[in-house]
């Protein structure tokens, strides 16, 4: 009886390194000092026949296994005797909808992922991921003439990147209202168009927009709002049409006249203990 093989990934043919199926291993070391190699996974990114990507096919290159001190310039720096680099971008896990991300501020981005992610690197010409597949290691991620700063050097020089230049972040805040206005607009202007216009099949899409104005949100509005139909009941109440109610106005009407009593008593006395009572 012949045991069942479990399925491994392949092995590197000249070094025997396991890696997934259908990825290339690239050795990568921090330095020249450092004995123990890192490797990277990396093959063609592909999308299915149909799928809109916005990567570029037949030139992105998908990384693997990335480590924390490689950064995006580093990546570059070492991919390019493959061929020109056009960009480069680190995220902390692959992108499942095959589309590129929105260009991500550097004012407004998220806080970096700490430890190993995974890297879109786009060539110029279609040659760059193929030299990539056959890139031959190990690779260093910091030079002489290239150093990557670690330690205390690297905290000082993340803190003073932390802190932004008002100019230039005031700069890009405009851009960004200004695109955000423009798209507004168009939306509003969109909606007004749609506004009362039956489709196709005679059906009118309701929209936000109406011939009456929508009462704003507020606390106050809202009271407002409360109190007008609190008189509304009010006035379509009946008074005094059952005994009950005819018994309760009786009581109330006796309760305030009592409560008058009282009080004119004790300003009567008041007056008394002034000395400003006249009764005649």
């Amino acid at each position: 009886m012949v045991a069942r093989r479990r399925k491994r990934g392949s092995r590197d043919p000249e070094q025997g390194i396991p890696s997934p199926p259908g990825y290339s291993v690239i050795p990568i070391k921090f330095s020249e000092k450092q004995q123990a190699s890192h490797y990277l996974y990396v093959r063609e990114h592909r999308v299915r026949e149909g799928t809109k990507s916005s990567w570029p096919q037949k030139r992105t290159l998908f990384v693997l296994n990335v480590p924390p001190y490689c950064t995006e310039e580093c990546l570059s720096r070492l991919f390019s005797p493959c061929g020109p680099v056009q960009s480069v971008q680190l995220q902390e896990k692959p992108d499942l909808t095959d589309s590129a991300e929105e260009p991500k501020s550097k004012f407004f981005h998220p806080t970096p992922v700490p430890g190993f992610q995974v890297a879109y690197v786009v060539f110029q010409k279609p040659g760059g991921v193929s030299a990539a597949l056959v890139l031959k290691g190990p690779l260093l991620a910091s030079t002489e003439s290239h150093p990557v700063k670690s330690g205390i050097h690297k905290w000082i020089s993340s803190y003073a990147a932390s802190v932004p230049d008002p100019e230039a972040l005031r700069a890009e805040v405009d851009t960004f209202m200004e695109a955000y206005d423009k798209r507004i607009a168009e939306e509003e202007a969109k909606a007004k168009e749609e506004e009362g216009v039956p489709d196709e099949e005679g059906w009118v899409k309701v929209t936000r927009r109406g011939r009456r104005p929508v009462l704003p949100r507020t606390e106050a509005a809202s009271l407002r709002v409360l109190d007008r139909e609190r008189r509304k009941r009010a006035r379509k109440e009946l008074l005094n049409f059952y005994a009950w109610q005819h018994r309760e106005s009786k009581m109330e009407h006796l309760a305030q006249l009592r409560k008058k009593f009282e009080e004119d008593k004790q300003r009567i006395e008041l007056m008394r203990a002034q000395r400003k009572f006249r009764p005649y």
